[in-house]
């Protein structure tokens, strides 16, 4: 079982509502929601998103969390973990991401199931520039064959960061890490989790087989951004990875607010 958290920021500046319910339709059509649960959390979006999103309310399914202010990504999604069920795997996604297999998220579960030191398996956009013929060793990636019983494999890609488009945190490993870390609103979040995640004796894998759709332009202001936030804080991110290697810094977070 797994519990499924999307962060939402729409609003008419970044013109993101349509994104939100294209995914939202996407995850209506593949998750098996006998077995698996969706939380999302509104950084006090636009009115449209906000009446959107009143229409899914429904316990145990799809539930939304709305909170007065924009707290970032890592906090939102973390407010939807801090409900995290003993045993359950967390899932980390973006509300600009289209899915086309039925069922990913079993998936993503079996892959955890059949090789528990998987820490974190996600799904692969196709502008990764993983691949194991790539000449630099931190995109370099390993194909594996997972299973073998009853005549059932499943192919993953071991890599050393997987994109947060569409990420799975294996229970165990939240058991070690806590909850996710991120300096300011945006950026870098998957990235420390990817060092933690290999700190805390686990490895991260893409399921690559599955197809999905990354359907943001990155033509709007949004985007423009995201790229200027992240690349102010470069030299935070690498501080706090090295911390973390080195053990000065706990790779264990606790939830702020």
């Amino acid at each position: 079982m797994a519990l499924i958290a999307m962060a939402v920021y729409d609003t008419e500046e970044n013109n993101r509502t349509d994104y939100t319910k294209r995914t939202v339709q996407s995850l209506l059509r593949t998750v098996n929601f006998a077995r698996h649960r969706v939380i999302i959390v509104d950084n006090a979006s636009c009115k449209e998103t906000k009446d959107f999103l009143s229409t899914l309310k429904t316990p145990d399914i799809m539930s939304v969390i709305t909170l007065d202010e924009n707290v970032g990504t890592a906090k939102a999604v973390n407010k939807a973990w801090e409900l995290r069920k003993e045993g359950e795997h967390c899932v980390k996604m973006d509300n600009d991401v289209v899915i086309h297999e039925k069922d990913w998220c079993d998936t993503l579960e079996k892959a955890i199931e059949l090789d528990p030191s998987i820490g974190i398996v996600g799904l692969k956009r196709i502008d990764c520039w993983e691949n194991p013929n790539h000449e630099s060793p931190m995109y370099r990636s390993e194909l594996k064959l997972l299973g073998g019983g009853n005549g059932y494999w499943l192919p993953i890609e071991k890599v050393n960061h997987v994109m947060g488009t569409c990420q799975m945190f294996n229970s165990a490993l939240l058991d070690k890490i806590g909850y996710l870390y991120q300096p300011r609103l945006y950026g870098f979040d998957d990235s420390l989790a990817a060092i933690r995640c290999k700190v805390a004796g686990f490895y991260s894998a893409f399921v690559p087989h599955i197809q999905i759709d990354h359907i943001d332009t990155g033509e709007t202001p949004y985007q423009s951004w995201k790229e200027k936030h992240s690349g102010e804080d470069m030299a935070v991110f690498n501080s706090i990875k090295n911390q973390y290697i080195n053990g000065s810094k706990s790779i264990y977070s606790e939830v702020t607010w």
